[in-house]
């Protein structure tokens, strides 16, 4: 085994002509620390096993883990993934191979949050249609009256998950003097209370919601969970908001009740098909507002995001837990408690 504690990059983060795919994630850390070894990975997706059989650690973008991804070496023990969102990653695998599967909440959670406000005040000051209206000279000024914008003081904003991103997303709204509902089977009830949030039953949350938004995970439990029985309780001036994982919702049964008017519009940032279709029904209409998953997509969010993973891998470096791990069953196991007391050992 290496003298080195060794931390693969997934191919991702490097462009064609070996440039860095985002500028603002720094691993000077990483190549400073000491005992470190890193290296980029080929582009696979999935990730192949026999490319990890000589790391300790996985800093992993958008490719994928799959079960057939665990290397026999058995010698990685951590993955480090940019971002919260973890669907492209086999987390049993991960557990019965002793890995710990890390995100990096701090590092997305005003992000994202800022990127759900932009799109309510986008959907509600109807900026799209109004951008549209003013490149059209006098025509446009003279229609101006027809598209008037909707005030939020007094309104209810729901939020499906009151998790890291949902509880941001609160306190960033305290200045519009809305209501606040939620629906989250795991929400904390202290901190839904020091935030002003009622928990409500999903039904209600959706009927009683003048801005919704999506703020959970996508897991078998919450995938289509919007769909089109739950967008039928919805006021017809309602809109709904989803910078989370498009399949938590039925994107067919909400393109019908956007074209049908029965909801008053959505804001998007994610789809249930990414790269998405450029045909698809839904980005003819008018009453959308789509990013191509990226509206969080700052400097200071992928700094964040790579500070945060650097963080981790060399806090298992030093046979530390890091903060975020999200199978947390696998720090009772045997082989994972062995892989750390070995790092302390040698580098802590």
């Amino acid at each position: 085994m290496s003298q080195h504690y060794r931390v693969a990059i997934s191919g991702d983060f490097r462009k064609p002509d070996g440039t860095p795919t985002f500028v603002d994630f720094d691993l000077g850390p990483l190549r400073k620390a000491k005992g470190v070894d890193m290296a980029f990975l080929d582009n696979a997706n999935p990730l192949r096993a026999d490319q990890l059989e000589e790391f300790d650690a996985l800093i992993l973008l958008a490719h994928r883990f799959a079960p057939e991804s665990v290397p026999k070496s058995g010698r990685l023990a951590v993955i480090a993934r940019f971002g919260v969102g973890y669907d492209t990653v086999d987390v049993p695998a991960c557990t019965a191979n002793d890995i710990a599967l890390v995100i990096t909440p701090d590092g997305v959670r005003r992000p994202v949050a800022v990127s759900i406000l932009t799109f309510i005040l986008a959907l509600t000051g109807k900026m799209m249609v109004k951008d549209r209206l003013a490149r059209m000279g006098a025509p446009g000024f003279a229609a101006r009256g027809e598209h008037m914008g909707v005030g939020l003081v007094g309104k209810t904003l729901g939020s499906l998950g009151v998790g890291n991103i949902g509880a941001e997303m609160f306190r960033l709204a305290r200045p519009f003097d809305m209501k606040y509902i939620a629906h989250d089977p795991y929400a904390d009830p202290r901190t839904a209370a020091e935030l002003g949030i009622e928990l409500v039953g999903l039904e209600d949350l959706f009927a009683r919601s003048d801005l919704l938004a999506v703020n959970c995970p996508l897991t078998p439990q919450t995938h289509h969970i919007v769909n089109a029985e739950r967008l039928a309780l919805m006021k017809p001036t309602a809109y709904i908001i989803n910078t989370a994982r498009g399949p938590i919702i039925d994107q067919k049964a909400l393109t019908r009740v956007l074209q049908e008017r029965k909801i008053a519009g959505a804001g998007l940032d994610v789809f249930e098909q990414e790269p998405t279709d450029p045909d698809d029904p839904l980005f003819k209409l008018d009453n959308v507002i789509v990013a191509p998953h990226a509206l969080c997509w700052t400097d200071q969010c992928f700094a964040g995001n790579g500070a945060a993973d650097v963080k981790a891998v060399l806090e298992v470096q030093k046979g530390q837990v890091p903060r975020g791990v999200v199978n947390r069953d696998v720090l009772e196991r045997d082989g994972f408690k062995k892989k750390l007391e070995g790092f302390a050992k040698r580098f802590g």
